[in-house]
Formats: structure tokens, C-alpha cells, sequence
């Protein structure tokens, strides 16, 4: 179905634990919708996802439910299972008198429609409880919900281990119990679930790693929280919905000044590969001109590897073949009139090519994107970043990131939210930080994740790639948290495309150019749709 165009405008928020509970609140103590109607509208709403993804059950449905409201959730889907005539029972995994407010409503109306619910307090009981959990056609995992914030031990955690040993598959309500809502972390033990129903907004963990793997597909279902209520939270999960409306638009009168005229600063000895692939990025990302600036040794090899994509011979260190401060008059003159710069792609970063990316960062009135050496350059230098006349983007992988803020990679990977958000604050610029789930920031705290790309771009040149691709947008004049947010996307569904054609191995960098006007034709013409299996959030209108 179509989204509105107030959904176009927009994006998917991710919430945390501690902010999903507020919006709860704020519905139940400000908009006045009941407590129990949003527990209605959970139940009832995944056991249409229920219905719609196991239509053909072999076997009857065992709803694992722990004492909170989570649990609660679970009853009210045994509720809609048995009154369809779907064979049900609940394991209880308290005494019933632990149970209280909405969900003790609940676990009673079950109750009196003769459902049978078994009280499982300890072990011993459980184990007694496992062939009819071996029996089952699904379990529905309603255990633990998103406040869990320790690591679940003794009867949960064997519990949760052997529904992971059975051959059974598993329908998670909200969140499989023993994930980490924010982090995506296992605490302790969590539940491989092949479908989570996931309620209001979809939370952090689900989409970070490993979080997004336990999901299985992941669907979000509206409870009741108005709209208005999400809008200032601050991380969001990029869609292709959304993302569409951004691709600059291509007029029938366009000519290629139109659409702007992108440089790539890059290249040195061994490494004019790089150079080539950003270069032909930018202009399949729709520039009408792109031309590579390299060190004037390596100008006839990018002659002969390029053909659409112009070259700029470039001073270079004698003898080093890397580019000399004395790049910076010619460059800077040709620069009048271009629309935007993307540098460091195999750059290197002898003393000389360092002070002209300085410059050229402190100084050039061009939105910039910086990857590769480009980012390694300003190790030491972030303040260029602060002086600069214009919008600069940093693209780093972790390692780079760590470079450049003086940390270990591990330091960067364990805290990648905070790592990208703190430095795009403080540098005053757009960062994309790369990797599983590549995150975007902009200097005033707003997060994106990125949810498409597979492991077969872990491989020499993707990223050069998405470098041209960026700066390829940017010369389009789009705004640089928009260009960021597209590139990131479109990049991570050429690859998608390849692993769905190919598998996730042995397709290269190159390949991705090959499948990038495909990609852009099918995100402009609405076309996209996540290859099956693939975990990804999708809304369920009821």
C-alpha cells in the first residue's frame, strides 16, 4: 500500500527502551487511550502477523509468558488464537498470583474461555513441560520485554536455550526475550526467533547486530501511539519510502551542467584504482561532470582506465608520485565553478599531501566529502574541520575513525552511536561511520542506520565507491545529511542486488557501478522490496 505523503515526509524513528516507555506513558497519561487498549491493540495485532506468516500450522501453539506485561501481550494473542479455533496453551512462568494489572486482566479473561494455562515456576516443571513444546506447530516467545537490562539466568535461561534447540519456529512478541533493546546485545541468553512483532516504533537493538539476526523479520505494528508523540527522537532507520523523494529530480531540458560537475582528489602509486572507482561513482550517481585530479605521473594511466570520467594532472612529490603542496594553486583554480569535491580515496598521506588536504579542508568554499586517506590526513587536525567555509562529510571505516580521534578500533566499534554522534557534533560536520548497519550523523545529534548492504562488501574498493557516490549527489547540490543518507542506501542495495544475483561472495567493487542505474531507477520508481528472508522492518496496516 502507498504511505501517505505525511509518512513520505517522515522517516522511520528508532526508539530505546527508556523512550518507548515514555511514549507509552505519554499515550496512556496525556492522550488518556487506556493501558489496556494498547495491550489489546499488541495482542491483536500480532496475532494478524501470526495468521498472516504461519498459515498453515502443523501443530498446535504454545505462548511462553512471563509475569510482566510482555506476558500479557502473549495472553491476549492466545485469546485471538482460541477464539479462532486455533489449539493453544499458555506456559506461565510465575504463579498466578505474580501476575497483576493488565496482564493478570488478561491471563484471567483466558481463564474463563477455558484456555489452559500451565504455571511453570521452576525447572522441574518445565522440563516436564518440554514435549508439548517439541509438539507444538509454533511457539510464541512472550518471556521478557524491552526493560530487561541484566543478564537472564537460572530457569529463563534454560528455558531459552532449549526453544533454541527445537526444531519449532518461534514468533517473538516485541522483542525476543534476552535482547538487549538498545544495544542489540545478548544479555546472557536471548531467543532465535524467525518472526518478531515489534510494538509503536521499532527498538535500537533490532536493528544493531546481533539483535537484527534474532529478529528474523521483524514487523511494526501501530498500538496507538499518536505520530506527533515520536517525531523528536532523534535516531531513525532509513527507508526506501523516504529516501525516493530525496533523488534529485531530472528535468527533460537538463543539459549536463544541470546537473553539476563533481572532482575527485585521489590516487597515488599502486592505488589509481581507487581513484578510477569514485570517479565513475560520482557521475553513475548522476553528476553531468566528473573529473579525477591525480598526481601528474599517473594521469596517462587514468587516461586509458577512464573514458566518460576526465582527468586533472596534479604536481606531484618528486619522486614520491603522491601529491605536493603545490597542488593547491592549480587545483584551487580549477575548482571555480565545480559543485563539490570528494578526496582521499588511495591518496596516501606523505607530509605534503597532509598540508594540502588541510587546506583544502580549512579553506575550500565546496561541500567536501572526505574518505580513506583523506580522513588519516586530519588525524591531529580536526580543527580544519571547524574553520571550514562549508559542509564537509567524513566517510571513515572504524579503523580511520580511530585514526582520527586518536582511539582503537575496538573503542570505535563498541560505542559506534555515540563515536559517530560525538564527532559530528563536535567537527561540525556529517560523518559516515561504515560498517553492519553504517550510521549517519549530523552535528545537531540526529542518527540514521542504515539497513541495507551485505558482507560481500567487505571488499577492497566498495568504499571508494561510495565516496564517488556521495560526491556525486553532493554535486547535485542535495543536502549533505541527504546525500549521506541516500548514497549510504543506494550503496548498500547495489550490493543486496549482487548477493541476491550472485551470493554474498566474490562480486567486486566494480560490479556495484555495473548495478547502480538499476538500483536508482527502482528506488525512484518505487520499486524496492528486501529480498525474502532478509531482516527488515516492515509496517503491518491493519
Amino acid at each position: 500500500m502507498p504511505l501517505r505523503p505525511e509518512e513520505l515526509r517522515n522517516p522511520m524513528k528508532l526508539a530505546t527502551a527508556a523512550e518507548m516507555r515514555e511514549l507509552d506513558r505519554r499515550t496512556i497519561e496525556e492522550v488518556g487511550v487506556p493501558s489496556l487498549v494498547l495491550m489489546e491493540n499488541a495482542g491483536r495485532s500480532t496475532f494478524l502477523v501470526l495468521r498472516r506468516e504461519f498459515p498453515e500450522l502443523d501443530g498446535p501453539v504454545a505462548v511462553l509468558a512471563g509475569r510482566g506485561n510482555n506476558g500479557g501481550d502473549g495472553c491476549v494473542v492466545a485469546r485471538y488464537l482460541a477464539t479462532a479455533g486455533v489449539p493453544v496453551s499458555v506456559l506461565l512462568f510465575a504463579r498466578r498470583e505474580q501476575v497483576s494489572g493488565d496482564a493478570r486482566v488478561n491471563l484471567d479473561i483466558l481463564s474463563r474461555l477455558g484456555v489452559e494455562v500451565v504455571e511453570v515456576p521452576e525447572a522441574g516443571v518445565f522440563r516436564e513441560q518440554l514435549p508439548r513444546l517439541r509438539e507444538a506447530g509454533l511457539i510464541v516467545d512472550a518471556l521478557l520485554g524491552t526493560g530487561l537490562n541484566a543478564p537472564v539466568r537460572g530457569l529463563l535461561a534454560e528455558v531459552i536455550e532449549a526453544v533454541n534447540r527445537l526444531p519449532v519456529p518461534v514468533l517473538a512478541v516485541d522483542i525476543p526475550s534476552g535482547l538487549c533493546a538498545d544495544t542489540g546485545r545478548v544479555l546472557g541468553a536471548a531467543v532465535q526467533a524467525r518472526v518478531t512483532v515489534t510494538y509503536g516504533l521499532p527498538k535500537l537493538g533490532q536493528i544493531l547486530p546481533p539483535g537484527r539476526e534474532l529478529c528474523g523479520r521483524l514487523f511494526r505494528v501501530d498500538i496507538g501511539i499518536p505520530p506527533e508523540l515520536t517525531r523528536p527522537l532523534l535516531i531513525e532507520l532509513a527507508e526506501a519510502e523516504e529516501l525516493a523523494g530525496l533523488m534529485p529530480p531530472r528535468p527533460f531540458a537538463a543539459h549536463k551542467g544541470t546537473f553539476g560537475h563533481a572532482v575527485v582528489l585521489a590516487g597515488s602509486v599502486g592505488k589509481t584504482g581507487a581513484a578510477a572507482l569514485a570517479g565513475e561513482a560520482a557521475l553513475r550517481a548522476g553528476a553531468g561532470l566528473v573529473t579525477v585530479a591525480v598526481p601528474e605521473s599517473l594521469n596517462d594511466i587514468l587516461e586509458v582506465k577512464l573514458t566518460e570520467v576526465m582527468s586533472l594532472p596534479l604536481p606531484e612529490v618528486p619522486g614520491a608520485r603522491v601529491l605536493s603542496r603545490r597542488a593547491w594553486e592549480p587545483l584551487q583554480e580549477f575548482l571555480r565553478g565545480k559543485t563539490a569535491l570528494a578526496l582521499g580515496p588511495g591518496l596516501g598521506t606523505h607530509p605534503e599531501t597532509r598540508e594540502l588536504v588541510q587546506e583544502l579542508v580549512r579553506t575550500l568554499p565546496l561541500p567536501l566529502v572526505i574518505d580513506a586517506d583523506g580522513v588519516n590526513c586530519l588525524a591531529g587536525a580536526g580543527e580544519c574541520l571547524r574553520q571550514a567555509p562549508a559542509p564537509r562529510l567524513l566517510t571513515p571505516h572504524p579503523g580511520e575513525m580511530a585514526r582520527f580521534l586518536g582511539a582503537t578500533t575496538a573503542d570505535i566499534q563498541n560505542r559506534r552511536l555515540e563515536a559517530a554522534r560525538e564527532t559530528a557534533r563536535s567537527y561540525n560536520c556529517v560523518v559516515v561511520l561504515k560498517g553492519a548497519q553504517t550510521v549517519v550523523a549530523a552535528p545537531d545529534g540526529r542518527l540514521s542506520l542504515n539497513p541495507t548492504g551485505n558482507p560481500g562488501l567487505a571488499s577492497g574498493g566498495t568504499g571508494d565507491v561510495l565516496t564517488g557516490l556521495i560526491g556525486g549527489l553532493l554535486a547535485q547540490r542535495l543536502d549533505p545529511w541527504d546525500a549521506a543518507r541516500l548514497g549510504v542506501y543506494v550503496h548498500g542495495l547495489a550490493a543486496d542486488y549482487l548477493a541476491a544475483d550472485l551470493g554474498p561472495r566474490g562480486f567486486i567493487a566494480g560490479d556495484l557501478l555495473e548495478v547502480l542505474p538499476q538500483v536508482l531507477a527502482d528506488l525512484a520508481a518505487g520499486r524496492i522490496s528486501t529480498p525474502e528472508g532478509d531482516p527488515c522492518v516492515q509496517p503491518v496496516r491493519s
